[in-house]
């Protein structure tokens, strides 16, 4: 896993010496020299701010890309030398761009994990409800009149005491008394098969 995160974090640098190669064929001042040697000096001190941050090594090259391209939207390459320079503007905006993308990618990070966690615990849940209405149905063949079994099936359905009466034209007292003794009947044969 080391290694793995190793090699991604050289990635960043890759890309960069690319960018800063890509500048250099075309440059020939010292300027552009200069600025390819800011690419360079940018991507490693987003590097450590990826780290610090306690980013996946999976996602800083492309978090080091999306910052390079918001300096590189932002600021001419004659100012990329001052971006690591102390109290400047340019400095600023980079800052402001390395902030942006990781809170960006920690908002993303943490609502994918949210999402796969809420998803899993509904799945569950509703596998945990099933099994649990199916052994209620099973036992309640086992143990139960057809009316009774009628009552828990419509109870587990979510219908009150007084829905289920007007279905099964019965007063309301009755199906409360039917409903006791069914589930009195389920505890007790659950009770002896577990």
């Amino acid at each position: 896993m080391k290694k793995k995160a190793k090699l991604t974090g050289h990635r960043g640098y890759v890309t960069a010496l690319l960018v800063g190669t890509a500048l250099w064929t075309l440059a020939s001042s010292a300027a552009d020299a200069a600025a390819t040697r800011a690419v360079f000096d940018m991507t490693r001190y987003c590097t450590v701010c990826w780290k610090n941050a306690r980013l996946q090594p999976d996602f800083w090259p492309d978090c080091t890309q999306e910052v390079l391209t918001r300096v590189l939207e932002r600021l001419s390459p004659d100012r990329w030398e001052r971006v690591l320079a102390e109290d400047t503007e340019e400095r600023r905006e980079f800052l402001r761009a390395i902030d942006a993308v990781k809170k960006r990618t920690q908002r993303a990070h943490r609502s994918a994990s949210l999402d796969t966690d809420l998803a899993d615990s509904r799945e569950s849940r509703s596998q945990f409800v099933c099994e649990i209405r199916s052994t209620l149905l099973q036992a309640a063949e086992k143990s139960l009149s057809p009316r009774q079994q009628r009552i828990i099936c419509l109870t587990l359905d979510g219908w009150s005491v007084a829905e289920i009466a007007q279905e099964l034209d019965l007063p309301a007292a009755r199906i409360s008394d039917e409903k006791y003794k069914a589930i009195q009947r389920l505890r007790s044969t659950l009770a002896h098969e577990m």
